[in-house]
C-alpha cells in the first residue's frame, strides 16, 4: 500500500505547515514527513508572505495529492470521520467551517506584524493597531465558540478549527500578547496538546534561521 506523506516546511516559522501537520495528527493517520528546507526559494516565499499561493503543506494519501490546509482538513474528515475534525451537527459544522475560513483568508495584518517564530520571545512587543484589531477579532471568535459549545475546545471536542488557530497561540506567546479568562485557558490548552509539544520540540531543535523573521522590529 502506498505510504502517506505530508510535505511541510520549517516547524519554527511555517504556520501553514503546523496547521496541516496538526490536522493529520488529530485525524490519527500514520504519515511520514517530507521536509522542504526553509532556504528553498518557494518555501521561503510562502513563509515571508511573498507567494500568491500556499502549496505547503501537501498531503499525499493513496497516491492522491491534497494541498491547501482547508482542503487537507476536509479530506482528512472524509477518510477519518471518527476523529471529528468537523462536528457532526450541521449547524455546528457550518460554524466551524466559517471560523476556519476566516482564519484561512483573513488576519493579514496579524500575519505581517507577528510572524510565527516559536524559538523567539519578544516581551513587551509593540503591536500595530491593525494587528491589534485582528487579535480582538480572534478573541471574539474564541469567546463566542467557547461560550456556545462549552469548551474545552472551540467546538467542544478538538477539531479542525483548533488546528487552524494553533499558530495564533504560538504567536501570542512569542509576542507577549496578554490573555485572560477563557481565552487564556483555551490558549494554554492548545499549547499543552501532546502534538503541539512534539511540534514545538522539533521547532526548538531547528538550526536554520530566516534573518527577516529574527529582527526585533
Amino acid at each position: 500500500m502506498p505510504r502517506t506523506t505530508l510535505t511541510i516546511s520549517s516547524k519554527n516559522y511555517s504556520s501553514w505547515s503546523l496547521r496541516g501537520w496538526l490536522m493529520a495528527k488529530l485525524a490519527g493517520i500514520k504519515f511520514a514527513e517530507v521536509v522542504v528546507e526553509p532556504n528553498d526559494a518557494d518555501a521561503r516565499a510562502e513563509i515571508l508572505l511573498l507567494s500568491p499561493s500556499i502549496l505547503v503543506p501537501c498531503l499525499t494519501y493513496a497516491e492522491l495529492k491534497v494541498w491547501d490546509t482547508l482542503a487537507i482538513g476536509e479530506f482528512l474528515n472524509e477518510v477519518a470521520p471518527k476523529a471529528g475534525l468537523l462536528p457532526k451537527d450541521k449547524a455546528k459544522r457550518a460554524h466551524c467551517r466559517s471560523v476556519c475560513g476566516e482564519m484561512h483568508s483573513g488576519f493579514v495584518s496579524l500575519r505581517q506584524a507577528l510572524p510565527m517564530n516559536i524559538r523567539a520571545e519578544f516581551p513587551g512587543f509593540k503591536i500595530w493597531s491593525k494587528a491589534q484589531a485582528d487579535i480582538e477579532r480572534i478573541l471574539v471568535i474564541w469567546r463566542e465558540c467557547l461560550s456556545a459549545y462549552g469548551g474545552p475546545f472551540l467546538f467542544g471536542e478538538v477539531s479542525m478549527a483548533d488546528a487552524m488557530y494553533a499558530p495564533v497561540v504560538s504567536r501570542f506567546r512569542t509576542y507577549d500578547v496578554k490573555l485572560d479568562g477563557p481565552a487564556k485557558a483555551y490558549a494554554d490548552r492548545i499549547w499543552d496538546l501532546p502534538a503541539m509539544r512534539e511540534w514545538r520540540e522539533a521547532a526548538l531543535a531547528e538550526k536554520e534561521e530566516i534573518e527577516e523573521l529574527e529582527v526585533e522590529f
